[in-house]
């Protein structure tokens, strides 16, 4: 006897659930443990109070056949899926081929450049940003150490991964914050969105993506990567935005400011230390799901990651881990300098 039965008797439904059937789990359904239990006895077995289960579909199948199971809901959603997934593909191939072509170029001329171009090339636009020559110092020693553990290779790979994808990130993500800056009903629909984004394990963002598009095209991790990694860029823009005096928004509307003007003029500009701040944590996000990322084909570091897991090669694993640390502290130091080059300029 199902803990449920009860239920469908007094309301009348045992014919719909499958008469005779029903608590037994159906003639070909599997029968419960109870039920088993209770045939092996020659008994039906009491379930006391402290040990009922919670009325679930599982536990309300037993009782009655008729509702579904979970596995049924589970199935059914899979099911949905595939069914639309031909059109999603449809729709979504074309837009996101681009996103692939820029993987590749980027894959292409971090690693087609020798080593005695990128190197130099990299410190030079340290020190445009950063202005520090122990910042230049570090990066030196960080690509060099990983060049000397023939790690360079892939850490271009990785580096050219989070390029492409943080400045999309930025490209989409500043413009939905400005929109939720300057307009209520904006921010209520993203915010829902953004948490969602937020949330979600990052393992997640790749089961869809897995089935939309082949392992082999670099949009099948771009895209997850761009997910996981837009949100604080696009919160801290509409958090900077707002947060800009409106003694100072005021003065703009004095001097006749349209809001274009006041938005690029007074808005921005003013915001810039909270938008890049959103780019810092967008750039080591990024950098955390391209290690995810290489479980569907990414290239990278995160490969020897990957390969020291499968393979139980601690050095190897090991030795990969540092150099993503290692990468980890370049772009925050170089995110950070240009952050406090930002806020020095502001005008107290």
């Amino acid at each position: 006897m199902a803990t449920y039965d009860f239920i469908f008797d007094r309301l009348g439904l045992r014919n719909w659930c499958g008469g005779s059937e029903a608590g037994s789990g159906g003639a070909d359904g599997p029968m419960s443990m109870a039920d088993l239990l209770g045939q092996a006895e020659g008994a039906d077995v009491e379930v006391s109070a402290w040990d009922t289960p919670f009325p679930s579909l599982d536990a309300l199948n037993d009782a009655c056949p008729a509702i579904p199971q979970s596995r049924d809901l589970t199935t059914g959603l899979e099911r949905g899926f595939l069914d639309i997934k031909d059109g999603l593909k449809v729709v979504f191939d074309p837009l996101t081929q681009p996103l692939s072509w820029a993987l590749n170029e980027s894959l292409w001329l971090m690693q087609a450049v020798p080593w005695w171009i990128m190197i130099p090339v990299l410190m030079l636009l340290t020190w445009v940003v950063g202005r520090s020559l122990k910042l230049v110092g570090l990066v030196a020693l960080v690509f060099g150490f990983l060049a000397f553990v023939d790690y360079y290779d892939y850490t271009m790979q990785t580096l050219a991964i989070i390029f492409v994808c943080a400045i999309i990130c930025v490209l989409l993500g500043v413009p939905i914050g400005i929109a939720m800056s300057r307009n209520d009903r904006v921010q209520k629909v993203m915010i829902p969105v953004l948490d969602m984004l937020q949330t979600l394990p990052p393992f997640v963002y790749l089961i869809p993506l897995i089935f939309l598009f082949s392992v082999t095209e670099p949009k099948l991790y771009g895209i997850a990567i761009i997910l996981y990694a837009i949100v604080p860029v696009v919160r801290l823009t509409d958090l900077g935005i707002r947060l800009v005096d409106p003694d100072v928004i005021e003065a703009a509307d004095a001097f006749g400011m349209t809001n274009r003007q006041k938005l690029f003029g007074v808005q921005i500009p003013l915001a810039l230390p909270n938008i890049m701040a959103g780019v810092n944590q967008t750039i080591m996000m990024s950098l955390a799901m391209v290690v995810i990322a290489s479980l569907v084909s990414a290239p990278g570091l995160g490969v020897l990651v990957l390969r020291g897991i499968r393979s139980l090669e601690l050095g190897v694993g090991l030795l990969s881990g540092l150099g993503i640390v290692l990468l980890a502290i370049i772009l925050d130091r170089v995110t950070k300098a240009a952050l406090a080059r930002i806020n020095a300029a502001q005008p107290r």
